[in-house]
């Protein structure tokens, strides 16, 4: 027997907003456009599109994160961040459907993409930029998109989330040298020791630092995700296409290993190195 349909649901919805009006998915279900025949073509396409849309919501929380903490509001942060850190995770897990494509299915559609790349991706520049990860030589790759462009550039002025966490500790009394947040903020970070001291005093005085203690396991948080997707990333595409050079014109594979290795944070990374064990019997910090 067919399914009682419920009275309450409404129908007869021309002229009113609706699911499909909503997200505006007539425009969405056709931004799908293989340039071959062949049926593989539209997976590779709905993966990377759907891969800009996580990354748009990822730039909207970073921001957000950002904003919250040089306003002294940590809290609105840890939920963005934490929200960010499961984004990620889509991110990675989404590889998982690319892997399916083998290097013979890939190599029979692969002619049409040209020099298009995901080393063009401007969304993905500007999530490494928010993160600290800086550089202006990148922002060449977007002459033709004037419009991202400038928004990199603005991007690159800013401070990163890394920054806009120091200049909080800072504020918050932690010894932060005034030469690590008075600084160009369009150059990558080099390590510095004298942060991982100040990180030292956090973990080890949570009780009385806690809003800095929670603040730097969520960016851990993040940039352990950050590496895993950069990792699965890089598998899939050996995977796929072994060590071919990218379309894009980088080294492929060998170009993906590189950015494993790097660190947004690593003051936080080398802490917990420095960090030496609660004597027998010990609590809580405090």
């Amino acid at each position: 027997m067919p399914r009682e349909f419920e009275t309450g649901l409404r129908t007869g919805l021309a002229g009113r907003e609706t699911y499909a009006g909503y997200l505006h998915l007539d425009t969405l279900l056709d931004s799908q456009h293989p340039r071959s025949a062949h049926h593989d073509e539209m997976l590779f396409i709905i993966q990377h599109q759907t891969s800009e849309l996580w990354m748009k919501l990822v730039i909207h929380e970073l921001e957000e994160a950002v904003r919250s903490i040089e306003a002294d509001q940590p809290e609105p942060a840890f939920k963005v961040l934490a929200r960010v850190k499961h984004i990620l995770t889509q991110l990675i897990e989404q590889w998982s459907v690319l892997a399916t494509l083998t290097p013979t299915e890939y190599g029979a559609f692969r002619g049409v993409l040209g020099h298009a790349s995901g080393f063009q991706s401007a969304q993905y520049r500007l999530i490494e930029f928010l993160l600290g990860n800086k550089d202006a030589r990148m922002i060449r790759v977007f002459e033709g998109e004037p419009a991202w462009k400038a928004r990199l550039e603005d991007a690159l002025r800013k401070p990163s989330l890394y920054d806009a966490l120091l200049s909080y500790l800072r504020r918050r009394g932690l010894p932060i040298p005034a030469d690590a947040v008075e600084r160009d903020a369009t150059v990558a970070r080099a390590f510095d020791p004298r942060l991982v001291e100040v990180f030292k005093t956090v973990y080890t005085r949570t009780g009385e630092y806690w809003d800095a203690y929670e603040m730097c396991e969520k960016l851990v948080d993040v940039e352990e995700q950050v590496r895993l997707w950069r990792f699965r990333h890089m598998t899939v595409v050996q995977r796929v296409i072994g060590f071919k050079t990218g379309t894009g014109g980088s080294s492929g594979v060998s170009f993906l290993r590189k950015m494993i290795d790097h660190e947004f944070f690593p003051e936080l990374w080398r802490v917990r190195t420095e960090l030496e064990p609660a004597p027998p019997g010990g609590s809580k910090a405090s």
